[in-house]
């Protein structure tokens, strides 16, 4: 799509202040050579071509040495230099990630990236003005023009702009990025949009939260509908197994609902009151219980 910013990988030289980068990737993980030691710390150089970034005093340790390879990512500093560090940042160039609201200011909302240097959300890349300690789903990526790494919020912008080509069953990572009365918006290993219905879900999902799974269907509109990793649907049948498994030794019924505590539910079975609730709900759909306010029971 014309005019959409989108991820960039280094592949010619651009230059930052008065130096150039060639290969190395902004907003990415580089595996780099420690090359010399300063006052200001080492500097790392590409195996590829030689160009060569700092890193600060600060993210050096005691086992690192001249010739070393390290990973490192780079970014832009305060002053828009290019700089490497060892930390790794909440979300990498191209990734989606649930952040929090530093501050806002002048020129847009700045969220913890989980580096020194706080990642900026411009107005214009804003839904609706964001609000200072509340979280958001964003997009990061590198602005060609200004050649900084930015956030996003208007995921729709980066997202399903190619057609997806999943096989059925594939394995893929996701990212809740939304809830809505059919259930949950997923962001599809940063690229695509995807769905996961409420009656599918068998445990506790929450925005900004990652998970494996599955695709179900790829639409003749490219939207995707997934079902969650099987780790979790067993988890949820072992628990449904175990609670067929008391009634049938208890009558075929039991006075503990989805109204009881969670001490007494996990004394019985084990388990948390919200695996409880889910995994009930899951034999109620499946017709092999009845729920009534003070009783679970087998079907007659």
């Amino acid at each position: 799509m014309e005019g959409v910013p989108r991820c960039h990988n280094v592949g010619t030289p651009f230059l930052i202040g008065n130096i150039f980068i060639l290969t190395m990737e902004i907003g990415k993980i580089n595996n780099l050579i420690i090359a010399r030691a300063t006052e200001q710390g080492f500097y790392l150089k590409s195996a590829e071509d030689g160009s060569e970034v700092l890193l600060p005093n600060r993210y050096i340790t005691a086992d690192m040495a001249i010739g070393d390879e390290i990973e490192a990512f780079v970014y832009n500093d305060s002053e828009d230099r290019p700089v490497a560090t060892t930390e790794r940042p909440n979300a990498l160039v191209g990734e989606c990630a649930l952040m929090r609201v530093k501050a806002v200011n002048s020129v847009g909302a700045f969220l913890d990236w989980g580096l020194m240097k706080d990642l900026l959300v411009p107005f214009r890349e804003q839904k609706k003005r964001m609000i200072a300690g509340r979280w958001y789903v964003v997009y990061v990526y590198l602005d060609h023009e200004s050649k900084r790494i930015v956030a996003s919020a208007k995921l729709d912008k980066f997202l399903d702009n190619v057609m997806p080509h999943y096989k059925f069953r594939q394995k893929v990572d996701i990212l809740v990025a939304q809830r809505t009365e059919l259930g949950f918006k997923v962001v599809v290993d940063n690229l695509f949009w995807g769905m996961i219905y409420h009656d599918e879900i068998y445990h506790d999902v929450n925005i900004g939260e990652r998970y494996k799974a599955f695709v179900k269907t790829v639409r003749p509109d490219g939207k995707i509908d997934l079902k969650l990793g099987d780790r979790e649907v067993k988890r949820v049948k072992s628990l449904a197994d175990v609670i067929l498994e008391y009634l049938r030794h208890n009558d075929g019924s039991m006075n503990i609902t989805d109204s009881s505590s969670p001490e007494m539910i996990r004394a019985v079975f084990n388990c948390s009151k919200k695996d409880f609730k889910k995994t009930l709900g899951f034999l109620y759909k499946a017709k092999k219980i009845v729920i009534t306010p003070t009783a679970v029971t087998l079907p007659k």
